[in-house]
């Protein structure tokens, strides 16, 4: 516990934080314990309860709904259509950074190399995000690399996206099991071959379900920052964050798709390419924040993408 905080810029305790936003939360327990519990019966479903009866808590665990018997996007997602705008100063903040470090030649390791005028001038790229539970750094991320975002609901159809006139379209990370979501994966089908497309975490087995493959559940899931993930087309291997409990299913992947990244731990997949179209997917986090930033390049491919 952390009952007295010692950072000057300390306005509460976690407990404070915790109630104030609604959040249940759990202190003094063997984490050790509960770790080599997973290890050896893999991810389970468990209660937080202050309440002594366990027997009670038990019960109530198992009339629960299973984690992937229900959509817990619509949870998560926006309800309307926004242009998202970045912190003010956000923008011309970026693009200075941008312009100073490409003539200092200092773009670092994950940063592409060169800025044209479509980057940084008045012709913005406009990508449309499809929130499934988009994480704030990937809209940081793209608004830094001069994109026009919008962001739309989970349920958004293809016509309904397209109506935005996207240069390009991120389908973003989320919760859940990516076999609830048939809707999403019809509007992923309606965009094939009209757009380019990048997907992320969810929004990369959303892509992969779309052209025919099958997810599983994962016996551990993947969680933290140091998973390392080979870039099968430049042989690097990259630290990634990641936070999934399914995965794209490598076996009887549609010919269309191609494997472009592996996990380094398990050989599972994680990222996609399609042979043909401009779509590419990725099953980690680029965005990490916090985290490593070594995979932030593939903001910049999917740009690359875009343009050619």
């Amino acid at each position: 516990d952390c009952d007295a905080p010692s950072h000057p810029l300390s306005e509460g305790t976690v407990h404070d934080y915790l109630s104030q936003n609604g959040i249940p939360g759990v202190s003094g327990i063997d984490t050790r314990a509960v770790t080599r519990k997973l290890r050896s019966s893999g991810v389970m479903m468990g209660i937080i309860t202050p309440s002594g009866n366990v027997s009670h808590a038990l019960q109530a665990l198992k009339e629960a709904p299973r984690y992937g018997e229900f959509d817990v996007v619509r949870d998560v997602s926006t309800n309307n259509i926004y242009a998202w705008e970045g912190d003010a100063g956000e923008r011309s903040r970026a693009y200075r950074d941008l312009r100073a470090r490409a003539r200092q030649g200092g773009m670092g390791r994950g940063v592409r190399a060169t800025i044209d005028e479509r980057d940084i001038g008045d012709d913005l790229i406009k990508i449309v995000v499809n929130d499934y539970g988009v994480k704030l750094n990937i809209l940081r991320s793209l608004r830094a690399r001069g994109c026009e975002v919008v962001v739309v609901p989970d349920d958004a159809s293809a016509r309904e996206i397209l109506k935005q006139k996207p240069d390009g379209v991120m389908l973003s990370p989320g919760p859940g099991d990516p076999e609830l979501l048939d809707r999403s994966v019809e509007t992923a089908r309606g965009l094939g071959g009209k757009v380019p497309i990048m997907g992320i975490c969810l929004g990369h087995q959303v892509i992969a379900r779309s052209f025919g493959a099958d997810t599983f559940k994962l016996h551990f899931g993947h969680r933290g920052a140091n998973q390392p993930v080979k870039d099968l087309e430049s042989g690097r291997v990259y630290v990634t964050a990641q936070n999934h409990g399914y995965a794209v299913d490598p076996d009887g992947l549609p010919a269309a798709l191609e494997i472009s990244h592996v996990n380094l731990n398990d050989n599972t997949v994680e990222g996609l390419r399609h042979r043909d179209l401009p779509i590419m997917t990725i099953q980690y986090h680029s965005e990490a924040s916090p985290g490593p930033h070594d995979s932030e390049y593939l903001f910049d491919r999917f740009l690359k993408m875009i343009r050619i």
